[in-house]
């Protein structure tokens, strides 16, 4: 039986994985709070690892006060400094540690594949200063992959259970002018992604999103057209500017990205296009 450990196990992403892999007959070892900081006790779980999901984050869509940002920054960057630090201390490291990032990464000029490039806002600087430091534990006995999520669809959590209650009113629609890029994937497919990098040992970094990116607009449509309802109360920027601050640009500022990697290596999605995604998990 293989050994996941998984940081951030707790959330919609790290509880999904855990059933996942249980169900493979995996044994999935969460990292509490309280084994992050215990350097001995992290230690001694990493060591009995064979693969690490790190996962640990705040979450992104929040109101950015400067005490929030330094809470996005250090549950990203300080947790990962410590997984990484254990794995270049033991005998017995994972073989491969498998760590997140987002297409937040990327500016929004044009589609990307994992080649795009960069912003020079905060949320792109956090993602690169949290690749660069997972990359760290690259090495002769641990590989690493990087997973740049687009925003995660399911029916158990997450961006859609906190959007669907106003369509489900009649009272979804646009955000600002809608055009705004909206890449994302189906919980599935993403689940069934870190089965395919996991059981092939690939080591990349790689965009989990759906092959076919939208745009706000685009979700909107699917949700009206499947809820059977009407989509026409546009949700103006200043207010959601008002409620998230500086937070509201992953509202109103999405990236458009490509999955490449996964498709040159053969993986198929279930789930190619916005209108499937949210049939099956709205119907």
């Amino acid at each position: 039986m293989r050994t996941i450990a998984i940081s951030g196990a707790s959330g919609f992403v790290g509880s999904s994985l855990t059933k996942f892999f249980t169900d493979l007959d995996y044994k999935v070892l969460p990292i509490k709070r309280e084994i992050l900081n215990d350097k001995t006790k992290l230690e001694e779980l990493l060591n009995k690892s064979d693969i690490l999901i790190n996962l640990a984050g705040a979450n992104i869509i929040n109101r950015w006060s400067e005490s929030y940002k330094k809470l996005l920054y250090s549950s990203r960057i300080n947790t990962t400094q410590k997984l990484v630090s254990a794995i270049n201390n033991i005998d017995n490291p994972p073989k491969l540690l498998i760590s997140t990032s987002a297409v937040g990464i990327y500016d929004n000029k044009a589609t990307y594949d994992e080649k795009g490039s960069y912003s020079n806002d905060f949320l792109s600087s956090i993602c690169q200063e949290w690749e660069k430091e997972a990359l760290k534990a690259k090495s002769e006995n641990t590989k690493v992959s990087i997973f740049r999520f687009g925003i995660v669809l399911g029916k158990d959590g997450g961006a859609l259970q906190k959007m669907i209650l106003p369509f489900k009113l009649g009272l979804g629609g646009v955000i600002g002018s809608g055009e705004q890029a909206f890449s994302y994937i189906h919980i599935e497919d993403l689940l069934n992604a870190y089965k395919f990098v996991i059981e092939n040992s690939y080591e990349d970094t790689f965009n989990l999103t759906a092959p076919t990116p939208t745009t706000n607009k685009g979700l909107t449509q699917a949700l009206g057209k499947t809820l059977k309802r009407p989509t026409i109360l546009p949700v103006p920027e200043f207010v959601l500017n008002i409620i998230f601050s500086e937070g509201a640009k992953v509202l109103t500022d999405g990236q458009s990205a490509f999955p490449k990697k996964l498709l040159d290596l053969g993986f198929e999605f279930k789930y190619k296009t916005i209108q499937e995604t949210i049939e099956n998990l709205c119907k």
